[in-house]
C-alpha cells in the first residue's frame, strides 16, 4: 500500500515491504501523530468487514445499515471499493499518508482529488486485477473522496474529540517511551510484525518481503482505531506506519447496571465495563476523563479482587477483564 505523486515514477509497482532501512536523521525527524483520513479509512474497512472485533462491534452495528444504504445508491462507488480492498493489498490512492500529522480530512483529501482516472485504475488493478465495466466511469477520485467524506461525516466526526483524546494519549505514551528507552521501547507492542531491529533496520511486516531504503525521507507513525495496521508511502518523500489502538470504539459510556454500581461503586464499575480490550492507565484516563492517580488506584482494587488481569508492555501495564470480571459484568447485565 503506497502512493506516488503525480508525475513521479512509481517504482516496484505493487511490491510489499518487509523492512525500512533508516538512519539517525530519519529517526530523529520521525513523528507520532493522528490522521483524520487514516481514521476514516479504518472505519470504512471495518464497515465492509464481516469479521469486526468485539470491541468495535457496537460502533459497527450503529452504522452498518446506513453504510449499506449509501452504497446501494452508488454502483460506481461500490465497484470501486470492491476493487480497492484486495486480500493482501489496498489500493494506493486510499492509503496515501498525510504530508504531516494532525491535518484535517479536507487537507488530506486534496491529494486524492488531484489524481486522474488512469492513476486510480492503475492502483485498483494492482489491488485486485482486471476491472469491472463500472470502473470505466470518469471521476473515480471524486467518487472515492465522496465515500470517504460520507464515512467521516456519518461515522467518525461526532466522536472524533473522544477518539482523539485516546489516540493522543497513546502518542504521548510512546513519545515518553522514546525519550526513556529509545525506538525499541517506543515501538514495543505497537503492531504485529513491527519492531525495531539492529543496525538501522525497522521491521514493518513479519513476512519475508524485501527491504526498502528510506534514508533521507520522512517517517510518520499514525495511531488509528482500526483492528490492524498498514504501511504506506507518498513518493518520493514520505513514509508511514499506521498502527492500531484497540478498545476505542465502544461508544459513549453505556448505562451501568445498578447492582454493579452498588457492589463496586460507580467509578470502578465504569472502569470494569470499559476494559473489554487491554488498555493502559493512560488510555483509560483519556477515555474516561478521570484523573490518572484515581484510575490507577481503582485498577489496583479491581485487580486485587480478581476482576482484572494485567501484563507489562514495554514501559506500560495493560489491564483487561478477567474471567471473573466478565462473569460479574454479564450477571449484572442480565439482572439490569
Amino acid at each position: 500500500m503506497r502512493q506516488g505523486t503525480p508525475g513521479t515514477h512509481r517504482f516496484a509497482y505493487g511490491r510489499k515491504v518487509g523492512e525500512f532501512i533508516v538512519d539517525a536523521d530519519v529517526m530523529a525527524r520521525a513523528r507520532f501523530g493522528t490522521s483524520q483520513l487514516t481514521e476514516t479509512l479504518a472505519a470504512l474497512k471495518m464497515l465492509r468487514s464481516a469479521a469486526v472485533p468485539p470491541w468495535h462491534r457496537p460502533w459497527a452495528d450503529v452504522h452498518a445499515a446506513a453504510f449499506r444504504e449509501r452504497l446501494a445508491g452508488d454502483p460506481v462507488g461500490t465497484a470501486l471499493l470492491d476493487a480497492a480492498f484486495g486480500p493482501t493489498w489496498t489500493a494506493d490512492f486510499l492509503t496515501v499518508p498525510p504530508s504531516a500529522p494532525d491535518l484535517t480530512i479536507d487537507e488530506e483529501l486534496g491529494f486524492l482529488e488531484s489524481l486522474d482516472d488512469g492513476a486510480v485504475r492503475a492502483d485498483l488493478e494492482v489491488a485486485t486485477g482486471p476491472l469491472t465495466p463500472a470502473l470505466t466511469a470518469t471521476g473515480l477520485a471524486a467518487t472515492a473522496a465522496a465515500l470517504l467524506r460520507w464515512t467521516w461525516a456519518h461515522t467518525v466526526r461526532d466522536e472524533w474529540p473522544r477518539r482523539l483524546r485516546v489516540l493522543r494519549a497513546d502518542v504521548v505514551s510512546r513519545t515518553a517511551r522514546l525519550s526513556g528507552g529509545g525506538w525499541s521501547a517506543a515501538l514495543d507492542g505497537i503492531s504485529p510484525g513491527v519492531r525495531w531491529l539492529a543496525n538501522g533496520r525497522l521491521q514493518v511486516n513479519a513476512a519475508p518481503y524485501p527491504p526498502r531504503d528510506v534514508r533521507g525521507r520522512d517517517l510518520l507513525f499514525i495511531a488509528a482505531t482500526g483492528p490492524g495496521g498498514w504501511v504506506s508511502w507518498r513518493l518520493p518523500d514520505t513514509y508511514a506506519v499506521v498502527y492500531p489502538v484497540t478498545g476505542v470504539l465502544a461508544g459513549g459510556p453505556a448505562p451501568l447496571p445498578d447492582a454493579l454500581v452498588r457492589l463496586l461503586g460507580r467509578t470502578r464499575a465504569r472502569l470494569l465495563a470499559a476494559l473489554d480490550a487491554p488498555q493502559s492507565t493512560t488510555a483509560l484516563t483519556a477515555r474516561t476523563g478521570l484523573p490518572l492517580g484515581s484510575v490507577g488506584g481503582h485498577l489496583r482494587v479491581l485487580l486485587d479482587a480478581g476482576l482484572l488481569e494485567r501484563r507489562r508492555s514495554g514501559r506500560e501495564v495493560l489491564y483487561w477483564r478477567s474471567d471473573a470480571g466478565r462473569t460479574l459484568l454479564a450477571a449484572a447485565d442480565e439482572g439490569h
